[in-house]
């Protein structure tokens, strides 16, 4: 079982293993209702992962909470900029 990356939702962040890899997933978002991610590749060159995306976000809102937390991780870590 693989664990991907869910951007954006209640799952924002969170890596969570799949027995398979479906298109699309429908997750718990509380106790009735229920959110849909979407299965996108992410690629640099040769180089890709799959990840699971609200099915609300574009791709460039993906993009963008994805350096937003990674600029957020490199201010926040022991060192980082201020």
């Amino acid at each position: 079982m693989r664990s991907y990356l869910f951007i954006g939702g209640g799952k924002d962040g969170h890596r969570i293993p799949l027995a398979d890899e479906s298109d699309t997933i429908q997750l718990p978002a509380g106790a009735i209702e229920k959110e849909t991610y979407v299965r996108e590749t992410l690629s640099v060159g040769h180089a890709s992962i799959y990840i699971y995306k609200h099915e609300s976000l574009t791709p460039g809102q993906v993009l963008n909470l994805l350096i937003e937390s990674y600029k957020a991780r490199a201010v926040n870590r022991i060192g980082g900029r201020r």
